[in-house]
């Protein structure tokens, strides 16, 4: 079954090839910028909607997913990093802490009038980590693409003690909450 993703992620695409889909990539391009005194929870939900809304209005026959996601570090959103300096900064927070890492998802498919959203979350624990365990880690380059600058699915895995939930919201898309919402479409439920 083919379906539509919303997103330039190559980690989401992956997952989604994963549980059997063959995956068409349609960024939506949409500013993820988000206003002071925004709910987080909010935020990434209303985000995923306006990412597969943007995206399925070219492709109306087509199922769409879209998602976002956000870490929220001792109350703070963490994004992508800037750079370096941003990156060093997050992991610290990260550093012998736990965190959440929010998603919003939404699967829409215009002709049949069809949207689910809904929001996965997921409980995360980094050992302490030294200033050198997080210099290393930036100069790999892995921290510059991922929400929280890592990434659990590569070498920031090394850093996680524990985790509550869904490990592939963390990798950046919640699989069997997805599959669950990709089962309501006749197409894909046959």
């Amino acid at each position: 079954m083919k379906i539509i993703l919303a997103s330039a992620s190559p980690r989401r695409k992956e997952l989604l090839e994963q549980i059997g889909f063959q995956v068409q990539v349609v960024p939506s391009h949409l500013s993820e910028a988000m206003p002071s005194g925004t709910d987080f929870a909010a935020h990434v939900r209303d985000m995923a909607k306006a990412k597969a809304q943007k995206v399925a209005v070219d492709f109306p026959d087509e199922v769409v997913v879209g998602a976002d996601t956000l870490v929220i570090c001792q109350g703070q959103p963490l994004g992508k990093p800037k750079d370096a300096n941003d990156a060093l900064k997050m992991l610290s927070c990260l550093s012998g802490a736990w965190h959440q890492v929010l998603s919003g998802i939404c699967v829409t498919k215009v002709s049949r009038n069809i949207e689910i959203t809904g929001i996965v979350t997921t409980d995360v624990l980094f050992y302490p980590l030294s200033r050198k365990d997080i210099d290393d880690y930036i100069r790999s380059g892995e921290p510059f693409d991922k929400a929280g600058a890592y990434g659990i699915q590569g070498l920031g895995a090394r850093f996680v003690k524990e985790i509550r939930g869904c490990f592939y919201n963390v990798v950046g898309l919640p699989l069997s909450t997805v599959w669950q919402q990709l089962k309501t479409f006749p197409e894909i439920s046959r």
